[in-house]
């Protein structure tokens, strides 16, 4: 496997941590040339390696993890990393699917998350904007007005339209959200633990919970047990547990 590594710092770091529990290739990006029988892994799709998976038969895309991600703070629409003491998923052939398995409770135990009870009441729903790189990777042209339409053939509540910029913390907005949608984005999972159902616009995700479903979105507590078997941290990638982990299941 070639681990493909940009000259960012934070992908370095992570990369090389994966790397050396994957027993993989570190290889600098502007230094590789592609061939479509390489397994390839990398953090992020910025740099040239988004460009890498798409052309990719069998990639491990690493990204932040679903809960208990690193904190992180967004300024003008650009991500400040304050730590990578959080976790890490790790996606094989896709960039945020996962695969819906009971497993126990005791990767969940550790991130000491209060998952509460499902909301009963809602003054609004939020639809999170994509970045413009999700925007521009995915092809999503007039993906908010798009949903806006579709959301309104289901329901009459008000839209609050959130991005990373906006002014408002999610947090708050979570206080009296009826249901958060978004294409793929992680702070859904957020919003499912503060008890407030997320619909996905994004293929492998819509089994969560669809559009159509808007005015009875559930959540299954069974997600959050094999979310977190889905993701992993720094010292666990390095250690070789994830990568253990991830070829017994892939």
């Amino acid at each position: 496997m070639i681990i493909l590594q940009t000259n960012h710092p934070t992908n370095i770091k992570i990369t090389h941590h994966f790397a050396n529990g994957a027993g993989g290739k570190k290889l600098n990006i502007s230094d590789y040339k592609f061939n479509e029988k390489d397994v390839i892994a990398s953090y992020g799709i910025l740099r040239g390696t988004g460009e890498i998976f798409r052309q990719s038969k069998d990639f491990f895309y690493i990204d932040h993890g679903y809960l208990g991600a690193s904190k992180r703070s967004f300024n003008k629409g650009a991500t400040v990393i304050k730590d990578l003491e959080g976790y890490f998923r790790v996606v094989h052939n896709e960039y945020i699917g996962f695969e819906l398995k009971k497993y126990d409770s005791k990767r969940l135990e550790k991130l000491n998350i209060e998952l509460k009870k499902i909301r009963t009441s809602g003054e609004y729903i939020i639809l999170s904007e994509p970045s413009i790189h999700i925007n521009n990777f995915f092809n999503l042209n007039h993906w908010v007005e798009k949903t806006i339409s579709k959301i309104k053939q289901h329901t009459d509540r008000k839209i609050f339209l959130h991005n990373k910029s906006s002014p408002i913390p999610l947090d708050i907005l979570l206080e009296k959200a009826w249901a958060f949608v978004s294409f793929q984005s992680t702070a859904g999972f957020k919003a499912m633990t503060k008890g407030v159902p997320a619909h996905f616009t994004y293929n492998n995700l819509k089994n969560i919970n669809s559009l159509d479903n808007i005015e009875n979105g559930k959540i299954d507590t069974n997600l959050f047990t094999s979310l977190s078997y889905n993701q992993w941290t720094l010292r666990e990638f390095d250690s070789g547990e994830a990568w253990e982990h991830i070829t017994k299941f892939k």
